[in-house]
């Protein structure tokens, strides 16, 4: 199976939403799988402009009741680990586990059971046009430490109600999304 064949099995058996944004997620999974069909050979790859599947996970601690995030070294935004999928990620939950575990530097997280928490199709700057982000959640272990990569400017915990004033709607939402969960 290659991995865009386990994108399109991941999205059909995505249920989406909390709440009340169900019906929001349902329509971004259509976007998903109708993108994966018209780009069959590329649609997981930066190479693809019209847009490509990143997988991202939300790291969360929530004995303490925090999440750690990232301050982007491009977008200078301090948002969940994720990123471009490689040719080695065999499925988007080991892509998602090998970002958040890349940028974090914390080993033994374990994303949360269910699959993806959210989508989040977001606009980015050229070549291509646009992310189509599977986002998961990723349980770190008790005492973590983390540890900054080459891809961040800072490395940071923040406790949940601290989120909103520091990161954009769409990680406030995953958020969200992931405490539901729990």
């Amino acid at each position: 199976m290659t991995l865009h064949d386990d994108a399109v099995l991941v999205l059909k058996g995505y249920e989406g939403g909390f709440e009340g944004r169900a019906a929001e997620q349902v329509e971004l999974r259509q976007a998903y799988l109708d993108h994966l069909a018209a780009h069959p050979d590329d649609a997981m790859w930066k190479s693809c402009t019209d847009g490509h599947l990143t997988a991202s996970a939300l790291v969360i601690d929530p004995s303490r009741g925090r999440v750690l995030l990232t301050l982007h070294k491009k977008l200078q935004m301090w948002l969940q680990m994720g990123g471009h999928c490689e040719p080695g990620d065999v499925t988007l939950t080991d892509a998602a586990l090998r970002e958040a575990t890349e940028e974090s530097g914390i080993p033994g997280l374990t994303l949360l059971a269910g699959g993806p928490v959210r989508l989040d199709l977001h606009a980015i700057p050229g070549p291509c046009t646009q992310h189509f982000d599977v986002q998961y959640a990723a349980l770190a272990p008790a005492d973590a430490v983390a540890a900054i990569s080459d891809e961040s400017l800072d490395l940071r915990w923040f406790p949940y109600d601290e989120v909103a004033a520091v990161a954009d709607e769409s990680v406030v939402r995953l958020l969200e999304a992931t405490r539901a969960r729990l």
